[in-house]
Protein backbone atom coordinates (compact mmCIF):
# COMPACT_ATOMS: atom_id res chain seq x y z
CA UNK A 1 0.00 0.00 0.00
CA UNK A 2 1.52 3.33 -0.42
CA UNK A 3 1.79 5.71 2.14
CA UNK A 4 -0.32 8.89 2.02
CA UNK A 5 0.87 11.85 2.98
CA UNK A 6 -1.75 14.19 4.71
CA UNK A 7 0.39 14.75 8.19
CA UNK A 8 3.87 15.04 6.39
CA UNK A 9 5.57 17.47 8.73
CA UNK A 10 2.80 17.85 11.71
CA UNK A 11 3.71 16.65 15.17
CA UNK A 12 1.28 14.59 16.50
CA UNK A 13 0.88 13.82 20.58
CA UNK A 14 -1.25 10.38 21.24
CA UNK A 15 -1.64 9.25 24.89
CA UNK A 16 -2.75 6.12 25.75
CA UNK A 17 0.02 5.01 22.80
CA UNK A 18 0.71 1.77 24.28
CA UNK A 19 -1.80 -0.62 22.78
CA UNK A 20 -4.92 -0.47 21.37
CA UNK A 21 -7.03 2.41 19.62
CA UNK A 22 -3.75 4.77 20.97
CA UNK A 23 -0.95 2.20 19.07
CA UNK A 24 -3.70 2.29 16.02
CA UNK A 25 -3.48 6.08 15.74
CA UNK A 26 0.28 5.96 16.43
CA UNK A 27 1.07 3.78 13.62
CA UNK A 28 -1.36 5.59 11.08
CA UNK A 29 0.47 8.65 11.94
CA UNK A 30 3.58 8.39 10.99
CA UNK A 31 2.48 5.99 8.03
CA UNK A 32 0.82 9.41 6.82
CA UNK A 33 3.84 11.46 7.20
CA UNK A 34 3.58 12.47 10.93
CA UNK A 35 6.56 12.94 13.35
CA UNK A 36 4.62 10.95 16.49
CA UNK A 37 5.06 11.62 20.30
CA UNK A 38 3.24 8.10 21.75
CA UNK A 39 2.80 8.22 25.23
CA UNK A 40 1.70 6.07 28.00
CA UNK A 41 2.20 5.49 31.65
CA UNK A 42 4.76 2.89 30.81
CA UNK A 43 7.27 3.60 28.56
CA UNK A 44 5.84 2.15 24.51
CA UNK A 45 8.47 0.85 23.34
CA UNK A 46 6.34 -1.50 21.08
CA UNK A 47 4.65 1.16 19.58
CA UNK A 48 7.99 3.17 18.65
CA UNK A 49 9.95 0.17 17.55
CA UNK A 50 7.23 -0.26 14.91
CA UNK A 51 7.30 2.98 13.99
CA UNK A 52 11.00 3.70 13.64
CA UNK A 53 12.89 7.00 14.14
CA UNK A 54 9.70 8.97 13.49
CA UNK A 55 8.55 8.22 17.25
CA UNK A 56 9.65 8.49 20.52
CA UNK A 57 8.32 7.02 23.41
CA UNK A 58 7.38 9.30 26.77
CA UNK A 59 6.28 7.58 30.15
CA UNK A 60 3.99 10.00 31.97
CA UNK A 61 0.70 10.63 33.73
CA UNK A 62 -1.59 12.41 32.16
CA UNK A 63 -3.48 13.62 34.89
CA UNK A 64 -0.17 15.53 35.95
CA UNK A 65 0.87 18.98 34.59
CA UNK A 66 4.67 17.89 35.10
CA UNK A 67 3.74 15.00 32.51
CA UNK A 68 2.63 17.38 30.13
CA UNK A 69 5.81 19.07 31.02
CA UNK A 70 7.76 16.25 30.05
CA UNK A 71 5.58 15.62 27.02
CA UNK A 72 6.11 18.61 25.65
CA UNK A 73 9.90 18.78 26.48
CA UNK A 74 10.73 15.57 24.78
CA UNK A 75 8.56 16.77 21.64
CA UNK A 76 10.70 19.92 21.18
CA UNK A 77 14.37 17.90 21.55
CA UNK A 78 13.59 15.12 18.85
CA UNK A 79 10.81 17.15 16.52
CA UNK A 80 9.89 20.65 17.42
CA UNK A 81 6.26 22.33 18.45
CA UNK A 82 3.54 20.10 18.61
CA UNK A 83 0.45 20.43 16.17
CA UNK A 84 -1.78 17.27 16.92
CA UNK A 85 -2.83 16.35 20.54
CA UNK A 86 -5.11 13.15 20.81
CA UNK A 87 -5.99 12.52 24.31
CA UNK A 88 -7.01 8.55 24.65
CA UNK A 89 -5.86 7.47 27.66
CA UNK A 90 -8.48 6.99 29.99
CA UNK A 91 -9.25 4.73 33.37
CA UNK A 92 -12.46 2.80 33.55
CA UNK A 93 -13.15 0.74 36.33
CA UNK A 94 -16.49 -0.39 36.49
CA UNK A 95 -18.03 0.44 40.30
CA UNK A 96 -22.28 0.89 40.84
CA UNK A 97 -23.02 3.93 42.74
CA UNK A 98 -23.18 2.03 46.49
CA UNK A 99 -19.51 1.30 45.57
CA UNK A 100 -17.90 4.43 43.92
CA UNK A 101 -15.35 6.06 46.16
CA UNK A 102 -14.40 9.63 46.01
CA UNK A 103 -10.69 8.38 44.95
CA UNK A 104 -11.89 6.12 41.95
CA UNK A 105 -14.30 9.06 40.84
CA UNK A 106 -11.30 11.92 41.33
CA UNK A 107 -8.86 9.48 39.64
CA UNK A 108 -11.03 8.97 36.38
CA UNK A 109 -12.00 12.45 36.48
CA UNK A 110 -8.48 13.24 36.82
CA UNK A 111 -7.25 10.75 33.70
CA UNK A 112 -10.24 11.10 31.03
CA UNK A 113 -10.93 14.75 31.68
CA UNK A 114 -8.14 17.04 33.87
CA UNK A 115 -5.90 15.67 30.63
CA UNK A 116 -7.92 17.53 28.21
CA UNK A 117 -7.54 21.15 30.30
CA UNK A 118 -3.56 19.87 30.83
CA UNK A 119 -2.62 19.61 27.19
CA UNK A 120 -4.60 22.62 26.43
CA UNK A 121 -2.95 24.75 28.73
CA UNK A 122 0.67 23.18 27.20
CA UNK A 123 0.18 23.25 23.81
CA UNK A 124 -2.06 26.10 22.61
CA UNK A 125 0.45 29.07 23.10
CA UNK A 126 2.68 26.97 20.52
CA UNK A 127 -0.36 26.21 17.87
CA UNK A 128 -1.13 29.81 18.38
CA UNK A 129 2.05 30.90 17.05
CA UNK A 130 1.73 28.30 14.14
CA UNK A 131 -2.13 29.59 13.55
CA UNK A 132 -2.51 25.72 13.63
CA UNK A 133 -3.38 22.99 15.73
CA UNK A 134 -5.73 20.10 16.47
CA UNK A 135 -7.14 18.79 19.37
CA UNK A 136 -9.07 15.50 19.57
CA UNK A 137 -11.04 13.67 22.77
CA UNK A 138 -11.64 10.53 22.50
CA UNK A 139 -14.82 10.47 24.50
CA UNK A 140 -16.95 7.36 24.44
CA UNK A 141 -20.84 5.81 23.43
CA UNK A 142 -21.40 4.55 26.67
CA UNK A 143 -23.06 8.06 27.67
CA UNK A 144 -25.93 7.49 25.40
CA UNK A 145 -26.10 3.76 26.33
CA UNK A 146 -27.81 2.11 29.62
CA UNK A 147 -24.77 0.95 30.93
CA UNK A 148 -24.62 0.00 34.90
CA UNK A 149 -21.47 0.80 37.26
CA UNK A 150 -19.81 3.77 35.18
CA UNK A 151 -21.94 6.90 35.86
CA UNK A 152 -18.23 8.13 36.90
CA UNK A 153 -16.94 7.13 33.79
CA UNK A 154 -19.98 8.55 31.51
CA UNK A 155 -19.92 12.15 33.49
CA UNK A 156 -15.92 12.48 32.56
CA UNK A 157 -16.69 11.05 28.72
CA UNK A 158 -19.29 13.62 28.82
CA UNK A 159 -17.16 16.50 30.01
CA UNK A 160 -14.62 15.79 27.10
CA UNK A 161 -17.54 16.41 24.72
CA UNK A 162 -17.94 20.00 26.90
CA UNK A 163 -14.72 20.72 27.01
CA UNK A 164 -13.66 20.13 23.26
CA UNK A 165 -16.93 22.80 22.41
CA UNK A 166 -15.96 25.35 25.13
CA UNK A 167 -12.29 25.13 24.08
CA UNK A 168 -13.14 25.69 20.04
CA UNK A 169 -14.93 28.96 20.62
CA UNK A 170 -11.54 30.50 22.52
CA UNK A 171 -9.47 29.22 19.63
CA UNK A 172 -11.19 29.09 16.66
CA UNK A 173 -9.58 32.31 15.68
CA UNK A 174 -5.94 31.22 15.72
CA UNK A 175 -6.96 28.58 13.14
CA UNK A 176 -7.34 25.28 15.85
CA UNK A 177 -9.90 23.02 15.75
CA UNK A 178 -11.38 21.00 18.96
CA UNK A 179 -13.67 18.07 18.60
CA UNK A 180 -14.50 14.49 20.26
CA UNK A 181 -15.00 11.24 18.71
CA UNK A 182 -17.30 8.59 20.38
CA UNK A 183 -16.08 4.99 19.86
CA UNK A 184 -18.18 2.24 20.08
CA UNK A 185 -16.89 -1.17 22.06
CA UNK A 186 -13.88 -1.84 20.19
CA UNK A 187 -11.76 -5.11 19.98
CA UNK A 188 -8.08 -4.35 22.25
CA UNK A 189 -6.76 -5.95 24.77
CA UNK A 190 -9.17 -4.71 27.45
CA UNK A 191 -12.60 -6.18 25.72
CA UNK A 192 -10.76 -9.25 25.32
CA UNK A 193 -11.87 -11.49 28.41
CA UNK A 194 -15.99 -10.61 27.25
CA UNK A 195 -17.29 -14.09 25.13
CA UNK A 196 -18.65 -14.57 22.37
CA UNK A 197 -22.57 -13.56 23.60
CA UNK A 198 -20.94 -10.68 25.11
CA UNK A 199 -19.77 -9.57 22.07
CA UNK A 200 -23.21 -11.03 19.80
CA UNK A 201 -25.06 -8.42 22.43
CA UNK A 202 -23.34 -5.71 21.65
CA UNK A 203 -23.29 -6.55 17.71
CA UNK A 204 -27.41 -6.45 17.53
CA UNK A 205 -28.13 -3.03 18.77
CA UNK A 206 -25.36 -2.08 16.02
CA UNK A 207 -26.53 -1.11 12.45
CA UNK A 208 -23.27 -3.01 11.72
CA UNK A 209 -22.73 -6.23 12.79
CA UNK A 210 -19.30 -6.62 13.54
CA UNK A 211 -16.93 -5.59 16.61
CA UNK A 212 -15.31 -2.42 16.10
CA UNK A 213 -11.62 -2.83 15.45
CA UNK A 214 -9.11 -0.09 16.34
CA UNK A 215 -8.91 0.39 12.89
CA UNK A 216 -12.42 1.72 12.36
CA UNK A 217 -11.97 4.72 15.18
CA UNK A 218 -8.09 5.92 13.05
CA UNK A 219 -10.23 7.35 9.87
CA UNK A 220 -12.18 9.53 11.76
CA UNK A 221 -9.31 10.87 14.02
CA UNK A 222 -7.01 11.27 11.18
CA UNK A 223 -9.87 13.29 9.11
CA UNK A 224 -10.38 15.62 12.47
CA UNK A 225 -6.55 15.93 12.11
CA UNK A 226 -6.04 17.42 8.26
CA UNK A 227 -6.49 20.41 6.79
CA UNK A 228 -9.77 18.42 5.54
CA UNK A 229 -11.78 19.08 8.51
CA UNK A 230 -10.68 22.91 9.31
CA UNK A 231 -14.05 23.85 8.93
CA UNK A 232 -15.39 21.45 11.54
CA UNK A 233 -14.72 22.27 15.16
CA UNK A 234 -16.68 21.78 18.56
CA UNK A 235 -18.28 18.82 17.51
CA UNK A 236 -18.97 15.38 18.60
CA UNK A 237 -18.49 12.63 15.87
CA UNK A 238 -19.93 9.09 16.95
CA UNK A 239 -18.16 6.00 15.69
CA UNK A 240 -19.82 3.49 16.59
CA UNK A 241 -21.60 0.99 13.51
CA UNK A 242 -24.99 2.70 14.37
CA UNK A 243 -25.02 1.80 17.83
CA UNK A 244 -25.94 5.27 19.57
CA UNK A 245 -28.18 6.76 16.98
CA UNK A 246 -28.10 10.82 18.32
CA UNK A 247 -31.62 12.54 18.13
Amino acid sequence: MTDIVTHRNRIAVVTGAGRGIGAAMALEFARRGAKVVAVDLKDPSVTVQTIGPNAIGVAADVSDPLGWAAIDMAAKEAFGDVDIVVNNAAYYPNHAIDDLDFETWRRTMSVNLDAQFLSAKQFVPGMRRKKWGRFVGISSNSIGLTVPGMSHYMASKMGIMGFMRGLANDVADDGITCNAVLPGLTHTVATEAQGEEQRRATWQTQAIKRFAEPEDIVGPVMFLTTDDAAFMTGQALVVDGGQYRVG
